[in-house]
């Protein structure tokens, strides 16, 4: 029975049984800042079993893929050493929520295990809780399980309850007792049943688990019956499969033997037990899925162990003798095998190969050289790579730490971790010492526990006419007052300024009042919820706590940075149409001056694509919908459709930015009234700023339409430069550009026959020193690339020989020399030019047949070359 037969049987089992059918969960969890992966089943649907949730449906079934590669739940090392450990993996599993209990649980189990997928009965061993006689009681009497086949397993892990057969999502909350099945492969195979001495041998495998969630914990360990107990099951699909296909290893498969059969095609392996080979397939799922999921490779968080699976990946295809592109090549078997139950994968195959070609070419030469290095490193030590060495492999040539790792452990090494970590902690320590500053705005504790938060009055207007100055904040402490010239943080009870976050720049402005004025270069946010306005206070009386104020924001600047800011909300918006859903915010600023946006992709964005963006940004301009704002609770939010960042720290209460139906974000910032309001939108660079992620700077009202003033000035100068019209300028300038690359052809033609001359006579004039001839001169005119033709000449022409050429330009001269036939071995051209080089204050070096460098041109040049022609009869001689 083929894995997709055995997905599509279980599901169609659990529908006829009134199971309403979900589809699997992102691999990202939703709003689940305590995983970094969905890794089982149950995790979408945790909210339920916490009563924070409702589904509309009592009785639900499910395949889940599933991810443990980081975290608390990290296969990642095993996978490709064991018969059963993947980083991906899809776990079957059917679900009651107040609707059937263990009955109806055990029943449904073994009605599919042994009707419908036809399991020998006796074949099946299952376990229960040491005190769960009702599951035991089930399985005796009416299933009809032999009693010697069903194990009762105590709290074996150190405490009450701490057991294989017993279920808890945390130390408090739901929980209850589990009921496993277990096939035994037979007596040819070696281990015990669950439960006994050698239980983890591979003849027994657990393949379901049954949780029966019945209790409520308390924070004391006492066990409370819950009003409406819950059935939460799993059964991993690659287990399954393998004893249905009657193997003992999950990579024996069909699908797993599909994708290792194309990755030893790609790898040209012909042994597909090849441990690199389940590597390969493994991880091709779990690098896809992800990046499906809007994972993309990245230095931190789920980026990085994404990149440490391709990584892990591109590594054995290396032990493979692979030097070239394969792993992407790995999605299009995928795809066959998996495609028609996950859809995704199939719509998103071009982004997935796009990604792992990226990373792919981007970390190969690292691999190279890493691995040449950990050679190296490897060949000095017997047992413990040290900690410094770890480092230096990872700090000076970006050999990831985990690599290292893994590496060592094949080759029977380990590594010092506690020296890699001292060693990282120490550089750590470096950069903190060389970027030490000051706090800006430190809110003084003494301060902030005598205030209320500031009330924010910016959405509405741009003035206040009583705002009362309860704080001055200067060097980090409170003062009473600011003297005329003194600069400090003026907080108000309440301000139209806003505050700088979420990307938008603080507003400017003035408090005033009859005695004086306080100029606002910056507010930001002092202890989250103050509203700090830093500036400097001139008048002919101090500025003091208590003082009532008029505070006016600089309206056309706040004016500027509004436009910008619901730009960056309908860039975002283009940029997940035109390249994906894989598209998050990264980061921002918005000024009045221009907008930047950060956002996750793998690659640049072609001209084409950058065309198309800022279209769809204009095309929502000139629809000039309204903004509309709305303040929600953070579910309602995003049942509305709101996108949220993910790590961002939203409160209950949120501000929804809806610009038609184009976009939805949360958001605190200001924004238009309507689209039409930014006018125009212009992109004015597109560039990577770090792995993974990209930047596009923009502008947008009278920012865009001086950007296009200029660019169409700058059209014109170039058109009366070239004498053309505007319509022609491309085209003159393309005739004067082949001009010159015709000019320049020339001119290498007409270098390469005055090289060809010159080393006719010095080949002529060559110096003969036991059989070998030495020519050591200079050359005027000739660059590096001529001189280096002419070396190539001469070594023709002359055989056994040692050639050494200078070039003067500029005050500087090149250096090329070579040695050939005979005179190989006797002399290294790297040495020549070292010798030479180091009599100019310069440098040079290269293979013992051709080396080259510089220095500077000295008079005494000439003496030089004359003396090198007796320094190398030397080294013949010698």
């Amino acid at each position: 029975m083929k894995t997709a037969d055995i997905r599509s049987a279980f599901l169609d089992y659990f529908r006829a049984k009134d199971h309403a059918i979900v589809p699997s969960s992102s691999l990202v969890p939703v709003n689940d800042p305590t995983l970094l992966f969905t890794n089982s089943g149950m995790v979408q649907f945790k909210n339920v079993f916490l009563g924070s949730e409702k589904l509309p449906h009592a009785r639900v079934a499910d395949v889940q893929r599933c991810l443990r590669a980081g975290g608390k739940h990290n296969d990642l090392d095993s996978v490709g050493y064991t018969a059963r450990h993947h980083t991906f993996f899809e776990m079957l599993g059917n679900w009651s929520f107040g609707d059937y209990f263990k009955r109806d649980a055990i029943r449904y189990a073994w009605e599919l295990l042994t009707g419908v997928l036809k399991l020998p009965s006796e074949k099946l061993w299952v376990t229960v809780y040491h005190t769960d006689n009702e599951a035991f009681d089930i399985w005796a009497k009416e299933i009809g399980v032999s009693a010697e086949r069903i194990v009762r397993i105590g709290d074996n892990k150190g405490a009450p309850y701490a057991s294989d057969n017993f279920w808890q999502m945390a130390d408090t909350g739901p929980c209850g007792p589990c009921s496993e099945i277990f096939y035994d492969h037979g007596p040819e195979v070696a281990g015990g049943p669950p439960g006994s001495p050698d239980e983890d041998g591979d003849r027994y495998i657990e393949i379901w688990n049954l949780v029966f969630m019945q209790f409520d914990r308390a924070p004391d360990g006492t066990l409370s019956p819950l009003p409406a107990p819950c059935v939460d099951t799993g059964m991993g699909l690659e287990r399954l499969a393998a004893v249905l296909q009657h193997v003992h290893s999950n990579y024996e498969i069909d699908l797993f033997q599909h994708l290792i059969r194309v990755a030893s095609e790609l790898t040209q392996t012909p042994d597909l037990a090849d441990k690199s080979l389940r590597v390969i397939a493994d991880h091709i799922r779990a690098c896809s899925f992800l990046i499906v999921d809007g994972v993309l490779p990245s230095n931190e968080g789920r980026g990085y162990v994404l990149r440490r699976i391709i990584r892990r990946a591109l590594r054995h295809g290396w032990m493979l003798g692979v030097r070239g592109d394969f792993f992407w090549k790995m999605v299009q078997p995928l795809v066959e095998e998996m495609g028609a139950a996950y859809p995704d994968l199939a719509t998103k195959q071009a982004l997935v190969e796009d990604a792992l070609r990226t990373e792919e070419r981007r970390f190969g030469e690292t691999l190279e050289n890493g691995m040449r290095l950990f050679e190296a490193v490897a060949a000095k030590v017997q047992k413990t790579i040290s900690g410094a060495d770890a480092f230096r492999l990872y700090d000076t040539y970006g050999f990831p730490i985990d690599l290292t790792a893994d590496i060592a452990r094949e080759r029977g090494l380990t590594v010092d971790m506690d020296g890699f970590d001292q060693a990282m902690k120490e550089q750590q320590e470096r950069s903190r010492e060389g970027g030490a500053f000051e706090a800006k705005g430190q809110m003084p504790a003494d301060l902030a526990s005598q205030l209320a938060a500031t009330v924010f009055l910016g959405y509405e207007t741009l003035s206040s006419r009583a705002s009362k100055v309860v704080g001055i904040v200067q060097g980090g402490k409170q003062v009473g007052q600011l003297a005329q010239g003194e600069k400090a943080f003026v907080i108000l009870d309440q301000t139209p300024f806003y505050a700088q976050s979420g990307g938008q720049v603080g507003d400017t402005g003035a408090l005033s009042n009859g005695t004086g004025r306080f100029d606002v270069s910056d507010t930001i946010k002092m202890g989250g919820v103050f509203f700090g306005h830093e500036g400097c206070w001139h008048g002919n009386q101090p500025l003091r706590t208590g003082d009532v104020m008029d505070a006016d924001v600089a309206a056309t600047r706040r004016q500027a940075t509004v436009l910008n800011h619901s730009a960056t909300h309908l860039l975002h918006a283009a940029l997940r149409q035109v390249l994906g859903t894989h598209v998050t915010q990264k980061g921002s600023l918005v000024a009045p001056d221009r907008l930047r946006f950060d956002f996750s992709h793998f690659k640049p964005l072609a001209r084409e694509e950058l065309a198309r963006i800022e279209a769809l940004v204009n095309a929502e301009v000139r629809r000039n919908v309204e903004a509309e704002v709305r303040q929600m609770a953070y579910d309602d939010a995003i049942t509305f459709g709101a996108m949220a960042l993910f790590g961002e720290k939203y409160g209950d209460e949120v501000r929804v930015l809806k610009l038609g139906d184009f976009s939805t974000e949360l958001c605190g910032g200001t924004h238009v009234g309507r689209t039409g309001d930014i006018g125009l939108f212009k992109i004015v660079s597109e560039a990577g700023v770090a792995s993974g992620v990209r930047r596009i700077e923009a502008v947008t009202g009278d920012g865009a339409l001086a950007y296009v003033a200029e660019e169409e000035r700058r059209l014109n100068e170039l058109s009366q430069l070239l004498s053309s019209t505007g319509d022609d300028v491309t085209e003159k300038l393309r005739q004067l550009l082949d001009r010159q690359k015709k000019l320049e052809r020339e001119l290498e033609s007409l270098r390469a026959k005055a090289a060809g001359s010159m080393t006719g006579n010095l080949a002529q004039s060559a110096h003969e020193i036991d059989g070998i001839k030495v020519v050591a001169a200079r050359l005027e005119g000739l660059d590096a690339k001529a001189l280096r033709d002419g070396v190539d000449q001469l070594k023709q022409q002359l055989t056994d020989c040692v050639v050494v050429l200078a070039g003067a330009a500029e005050g500087r001269v090149s250096l090329v020399a070579g040695v050939n036939g005979k005179a190989a071995g006797r002399v290294k051209a790297g040495d020549v030019v070292a010798h030479i080089a180091g009599q100019i204050d310069g440098k040079g070096g290269g293979r013992p047949d051709m080396a080259q460098g510089g220095g500077m041109d000295k008079p005494q040049l000439p003496d030089i070359l004359t003396g090198t022609v007796a320094w190398i009869g030397k080294q013949l001689a010698s």
